[in-house]
């Protein structure tokens, strides 16, 4: 009998991810996959599996799988306490799960999504090439139940561990992320005001992007005389020039579209192909991954690099 994970809890929100697929925006099909790739990949490397194996993306904790057969397991990603039968168990190292052990992610201390790779992957079915989940377009397989079976693959390329791939750090207490203007960034009155102050990840986020808001205005000390009765401080607010429609375009990930509410969001895995709003910036590709851990709250920074 083949061996395979029982979804015991699906936590508030786990799917099924790999790489992705690529090569279809013209059919208007998005890549989706992982929205850590770093986290995911090394979760497979861990384990001994080749490159673009499917795996599990948790979001916020409280996963909980039962092994049904002997099962070689990594868990990468978000700082999440995981047991094994009620013992810890450390993350970011191969964990070997015996017939009828269940391994639980707790909530995570950081960060937001966590990466569960099955030596051998896990065999669902592939939509378009691929066995991601696309939360956007409703391709892929459906988010995880409990009472779920996923069946257990073969496909490995040699043995656990080796060099550890790249990931990105886990997030502070502020995020910062580098970006370049462009290509709408002519748009806006002051695009620069991207990168003054903070923003703050708003609980609406999610796969498809992070949305941002200003944070709350803080009062100056009405203690002092001087500053009695002052007005709160408060960053600027992003203000369009042009007031035209714009045609929609295509969006890459990373693009940080801004509606007319002025508030931006920046595209993550499930973005869209194309776009109706103006792009004022682009994060930088070695920095998605660690939007991608961003929690709702979480304050944010934009450092704006200079064109190439």
């Amino acid at each position: 009998m083949s061996a395979s994970l029982v979804v015991v809890k699906p936590g508030p929100l786990s799917l099924i991810q790999d790489a992705g697929r690529p090569g279809l925006a013209s059919i208007g099909v998005g890549r989706s996959g992982a929205a850590d790739r770093g986290a995911y990949a090394l979760a497979n490397q861990l384990v001994g599996n080749a490159a673009g194996v499917a795996a599990i993306e948790c979001t916020f904790g409280g996963l909980a799988v039962r092994a049904q057969g002997t099962i070689r397991v990594a868990i990468t990603g978000a700082s999440c306490p995981a047991t094994v039968d009620g013992d810890s168990v450390e993350l970011d190292k191969p964990i070997d799960l015996q017939d009828g052990q269940t391994l639980t992610l707790r909530t995570p201390t950081s960060g937001l999504r966590s990466y569960l790779a099955v030596r051998g992957g896990l065999d669902v079915p592939a939509v378009l090439g691929s066995r991601s989940t696309d939360t956007l377009a409703g391709l892929g397989p459906a988010v995880l139940r409990r009472g779920d079976t996923l069946s257990v693959g073969a496909q490995t390329h040699g043995d656990s561990a080796g060099t550890p791939a790249q990931t990105a750090e886990p997030a502070g207490d502020v995020l910062t992320l580098r970006a370049m203007l462009g290509p709408r960034d002519d748009w806006f009155v002051t695009p620069t005001d991207l990168g003054v102050g903070d923003w703050v990840v708003s609980p609406r986020s999610n796969r498809v992007g992070l949305r941002l808001d200003r944070p709350a205005p803080v009062a100056k000390d009405s203690a002092a005389p001087e500053h009695h009765g002052a007005a709160a401080e408060q960053p600027p607010v992003l203000r369009r020039k042009d007031s035209r429609e714009l045609p929609s375009e295509g969006v890459v990930l990373g693009a940080v579209q801004v509606p007319p509410s002025g508030q931006p969001v920046l595209f993550l895995a499930d973005h869209p192909v194309t776009g109706g709003y103006p792009v004022i910036a682009v994060v930088l590709d070695d920095d998605i991954d660690l939007a991608a851990q961003a929690r709702p709250g979480q304050r944010l920074r934009f450092r704006l690099e200079p064109s190439s």
